[in-house]
């Protein structure tokens, strides 16, 4: 069963729910009734805009555009409820892109300082989340790493997770093999052994008839390397024009099994509140929880 998903209130690619409090509290209890007990706040802002008026952000952005503090909704929600929170690191969204990845890794030290101090205490708050994705190696976004996973590891002790995704056909021409991702990845975690605790890939970038295989390299590169492994299970569709519906149940049932199959420790969703949820503002997600609670009674 999925047991962890991404909150996703700071996206580029995504519609807003424009959910407040209400709403969010009729979801935690969703998520909660259907065996969620982690979730992850896949970003805690990104370029100017942000989950809480933080004062290290609005030195950048001035004109920060935020309305209300959904950090703490969120870790009061997750206290309620018996649910982990991971929090999501900042994504300046330009600064690592243009080569600045000590510019990046300063802001963001100073930003989870201020995070840390403000929401440390919650009991909810059980982990980090490192919102810069990658597909293969990067030596700048590995220092950006290694400099927050130190720096979060000295502040609070607590585990940290990346979500990467697959360089595949179904999002970039110019893909990487298996055997060229299998090599990206044991440099990346070479350099990450001991410093980040779990890897979640993302599962939607590679045909459905590639997918097991690369589940199956990527539990092993994990394990090989001491790092738990997750597998992102995407509850979105990636496969047809309009970016982006739930996805169709099939799809979904055929990834969650193949990552067990795999041998993975825990499935996470991208995302459960846009694409899964029964109080979802797409209809096809309340028939998508309806079809997953249906296998669920099954393979219970």
């Amino acid at each position: 069963m999925i047991t962890g998903t991404f909150l996703d209130e700071i996206s580029h690619d995504i519609a807003s729910a424009n959910w407040g409090p209400e709403e969010w509290r009729r979801d935690f209890a969703s998520m909660k009734a259907d065996g969620i007990d982690t979730v992850v706040l896949i970003r805690a802002g990104y370029r100017d805009r942000a989950t809480f008026d933080s004062k290290v952000l609005r030195k950048l952005h001035p004109h920060l555009i935020v309305q209300e503090d959904l950090v703490a909704l969120f870790l009061s929600l997750a206290a309620e409820h018996g649910i982990s929170l991971w929090f999501g690191t900042y994504d300046s969204g330009q600064f690592w892109h243009e080569g600045k990845h000590q510019k990046e890794a300063d802001l963001n030290r100073a930003f989870v300082d201020e995070v840390w101090e403000r929401y440390g205490r919650s009991s909810a708050f059980r982990g980090w989340y490192l919102s810069h994705e990658i597909d293969a190696f990067d030596d700048g976004v590995m220092r950006v790493y290694e400099e927050l996973s130190g720096h979060l590891k000295a502040i609070s002790g607590l585990p940290i997770l990346i979500s990467p995704y697959l360089r595949g056909p179904k999002q970039f021409e110019q893909r990487l093999t298996l055997q060229q991702h299998v090599k990206e990845w044991g440099q990346v975690f070479e350099r990450i052994r001991g410093k980040v605790d779990v890897v979640a890939f993302q599962d939607g970038n590679v045909p459905f008839a590639e997918l097991p295989d690369y589940l199956a390299a990527n539990a092993e590169l994990a394990r090989r390397h001491g790092i738990a492994s997750w597998s992102n299970v995407e509850s979105f569709d990636r496969d047809v024009h309009v970016k982006f519906p739930p996805i169709a149940w099939p799809k979904l049932r055929y990834k969650m099994e193949s990552a067990l199959a795999a041998g993975v420790d825990k499935l996470i969703t991208f995302e459960y509140s846009h694409f899964l949820s029964p109080n979802s503002m797409y209809s096809s997600a309340h028939a998508l929880h309806r079809r997953y609670r249906e296998w669920l009674a099954t393979q219970r």
